[in-house]
């Protein structure tokens, strides 16, 4: 597999995870972009427990944990400790209105870039570098492959988790407190523990994502802690649905692809792109492309000949 297929199979699998970090919060209209502070922390444990180093003259002055923990114990430790970081934190905002999740993730994304850029041993504004391989004695090609396998393998079983939450109580809860919060609580639903767990969903897939990306790209920076991917991700969201999970599997392909095959001239402009498509699908379809009641109608395309009853349509005189 060529390198420059596989980085586009991978990432398309990481910012799928991401834009349903988005989307489980939202499920209960909390716009939640802790997660992607959450991806960059994951990163950087992943970086410093697998042996990664810093460049340049900062190589000196860096901390060398000298573990080189295998692939599955750096996802495992991203996963648990962005969990517990979102956990602590919804602790405080679980039934926050939107506005306010929103200014703590922004708050919680720019003090871990800042804390990045000034701390030698994550290699300041270059970060680090030379991740090892995720599976040490296979060729590059073949890492790639097995990347490529295990990033939709997790697509496969976070997407298969939040279905059965979709179709679960708490989803349908989870619906009532984007609806109506008022009428929520009047039926006894909890909005600080609803609140509380989808934060912390979200937050462990941020960690889950970020571990994944580390090693496509063998590398983190502070860099990755910009307006611009808040805004990618919620392009993704919003075009590709928020009322339903699968919106971001039609969105993230097509959206994060186009931009790809730009001439070299209009790569400038893939940002006016992203924010031209959002303001456009608000406007005419604020719902997205795919939603709920598309789903239903291709349900019953699909099964109407299953649903109809034996013998109809036939002449019966």
């Amino acid at each position: 597999m060529s390198a420059t297929l596989s980085n586009y199979l991978t990432i398309t699998a990481i910012f799928i995870l991401c834009t349903w970090a988005i989307y489980l919060p939202y499920r209960m209209g909390q716009l939640h972009f802790m997660m992607i502070a959450n991806m960059v922390i994951s990163a950087y444990l992943g970086a410093l427990f697998s042996g990664a180093v810093v460049s340049g003259s900062q190589v000196q002055e860096a901390i060398n944990l000298n573990l080189h923990w295998p692939f599955i114990l750096t996802l495992i430790l991203g996963v648990v400790v962005s969990g517990l970081l979102g956990y602590l934190i919804s602790l405080a905002i679980g039934d926050a209105p939107c506005f306010a999740v929103v200014i703590v993730g922004f708050a919680f994304m720019y003090l871990t870039k800042a804390i990045a850029e000034n701390t030698t041993a994550l290699g300041r504004t270059f970060g680090m570098f030379r991740v090892p391989r995720i599976v040490e004695g296979l060729s590059n090609s073949q890492n790639r492959l097995f990347l490529v396998c295990v990033c939709f393998f997790f697509v496969l079983l976070v997407g298969f988790w939040i279905y059965r939450f979709d179709k679960s109580k708490l989803g349908r809860a989870a619906s009532s407190v984007f609806v109506d919060r008022d009428l929520a609580v009047s039926l006894g639903i909890n909005v600080k523990k609803m609140g509380s767990l989808l934060q912390t969903a979200s937050s462990a897939l941020g960690g889950l994502a970020g571990v994944l990306y580390l090693y496509t790209l063998r590398a983190i920076s502070p860099s990755f802690i910009t307006f611009h991917n808040v805004g990618l991700f919620m392009t993704m969201l919003f075009v590709g649905g928020y009322t339903t999970q699968w919106g971001p599997l039609l969105a993230v392909p097509i959206l994060w692809g186009i931009p790809l095959i730009m001439p070299e001239s209009l790569q400038v402009w893939k940002n006016v792109f992203y924010a031209v498509i959002l303001i456009g699908i608000l406007m005419l379809k604020p719902e997205g492309v795919i939603t709920r009641p598309l789903l239903r109608r291709l349900n019953n395309l699909v099964f109407k000949r299953r649903l109809k009853p034996a013998g109809s349509g036939k002449n019966l005189s």
